[in-house]
């Protein structure tokens, strides 16, 4: 596809597929992948390393001169900051810091993949927005099963499946840029579909009003 712009934003709750399903379209239409998640659970990792007394001005100056493929190759998911990292994602001034990064990282690619909980809800609802928007969902059984093998077992899978049910839970009642889903989003059912069956439902989408 050589469209100089495409937009696409990815939306969906905790273990829902939608890392999968971006990576899939980042890779078919040779998109830059930005997972909004890694950056609240970088922040998550430093704060929780550091302990600092005064959590925004600190993550404020850790996040200024943020080298996002750096973090992309950490290990970001565990189990404490899977608990700590929605509590944190609710607070106002982390969202609109959060907001701040995202939109830059935007700026400079005009071709990307978009994956979070506000994308298009907030993110990419204008200046720029979205081409297409897709909300992956997933029953909580399989989800828990896909983050526990994620955590490599090493907690109990009850547990995660508690986590995840808080997590979004948590995510579609915050006040400030709650997880929902937009009018013309695109419902994906991850727990329905294979990882080649969910890159042609995506594509037959894209493919169809792009060309």
């Amino acid at each position: 596809m050589k469209r100089k712009s495409l937009i696409i934003a990815c939306d969906g709750e905790a273990a829902s597929g939608k890392s999968t399903g971006a990576k899939l379209i980042a890779k078919k239409y040779n998109l830059f992948l930005l997972n909004s998640g890694l950056l609240y659970r970088y922040a998550s990792k430093i704060i929780l390393e550091h302990k600092p007394k005064k959590i925004f001005p600190f993550l404020n100056k850790k996040m200024k001169n943020l080298n996002y493929k750096r973090i992309s190759k950490l290990n970001l998911h565990t189990q404490k900051i899977d608990e700590f990292v929605g509590p944190l994602a609710k607070l106002k001034k982390i969202r609109l810091m959060m907001k701040k990064i995202q939109k830059r990282l935007i700026k400079n690619n005009n071709r990307i993949c978009v994956e979070g909980r506000d994308i298009a809800s907030t993110i990419l609802k204008k200046n720029p927005k979205y081409d297409f928007a897709f909300y992956f969902k997933c029953n909580l059984k399989v989800a828990s099963y896909r983050r526990w093998i994620d955590l490599k077992k090493k907690i109990p899978l009850k547990f995660v499946k508690t986590s995840l049910s808080k997590r979004s839970s948590m995510d579609k009642k915050r006040v400030h840029s709650p997880l929902k889903k937009m009018k013309d989003a695109y419902l994906i059912r991850s727990d329905k579909l294979s990882k080649k069956q969910m890159l042609n439902k995506i594509s037959k989408i894209i493919d169809s009003k792009v060309n």
